[in-house]
């Protein structure tokens, strides 16, 4: 049996990094995707691939998939890429808005599309989406990124069942806050706009999962990872939460 190829989007640093790992671990060749090959690169993880894409970019996504194609056909996508800026609703602009969909939802479209075909003509194909607790219940002042997420998780359902009966599954991984630079990213911005200590803010985010901790990337990377092997063939159109119980 062949080894699998996996491309992880957005796969420099974080949840991608742990996931392009452990994916690594399990056996899988790996195509790392993200907008800065220097950071792609620095994660030197042996016999990955580096590929600069810009996922809300449809040409960029054109020849970045083309790139990973050359290597190997593509086995499993896994959607990471995204971004999320915090403003109240009323002093979000159309262009944060749109910035927010075309990386969170609109690329995890372009990417999926990339591979798709080849999946379904091969019988065999992974997507797992990247979404979010964003994607299963409401924050204030991530409107965008909610709306994204929640976009990104209707997706996944209507793809799953289009693709039942043709051996390709389709899942949305909901991570909780996650020990990464985007939290990391959070904290300050907490501490810039309430005075808080940055440990304070940290306590925050932690205390919304009932553990009283943050996720740490690797546990993302571990469901994630089980997702894509061929013996979860039975697992689609799921919202698997990796949130300590924060949401059930």
């Amino acid at each position: 049996m062949h080894a699998l190829h996996a491309v992880v989007t957005g796969g420099g640093s974080g949840i991608g990094a742990a996931i392009a790992t452990a994916l690594a671990n399990d056996g899988v060749q790996v195509t790392l995707m993200g907008r800065t090959l220097k950071r792609l690169e620095s994660l030197q993880l042996p016999g990955a691939r580096c590929v600069v894409c810009d996922v809300s970019d449809p040409a960029s996504v054109q020849s970045a998939f083309d790139a990973a194609a050359e290597r190997a056909a593509v086995d499993i996508l896994v959607n990471n890429a995204g971004e999320v800026e915090s403003q109240p609703f009323l002093r979000t602009s159309p262009d944060l808005w749109q910035r927010t969909l075309d990386v969170n939802l609109t690329g995890t479209f372009l990417c999926t599309k990339q591979v798709l075909p080849g999946m379904v003509e091969r019988g065999f194909g992974r997507v797992v989406n990247i979404a979010s607790t964003a994607a299963l219940t409401g924050y204030a002042y991530v409107a965008a990124y909610c709306a994204a997420k929640h976009g990104v998780l209707g997706m996944t359902r209507a793809l799953a069942l289009e693709v039942a009966k043709k051996g390709v599954t389709v899942n949305a991984v909901c991570p909780g806050y996650t020990d990464t630079d985007i939290v990391a990213q959070a904290v300050e911005r907490i501490v810039s706009k309430t005075g808080r200590s940055a440990e304070q803010a940290r306590g925050e985010l932690a205390a919304a999962n009932p553990q009283g901790r943050l996720v740490r990337p690797e546990e993302v990377a571990s469901t994630v990872t089980w997702l894509c092997r061929r013996e979860s063939s039975a697992i689609t159109g799921q919202a698997i939460a990796v949130a300590g119980g924060e949401v059930m």
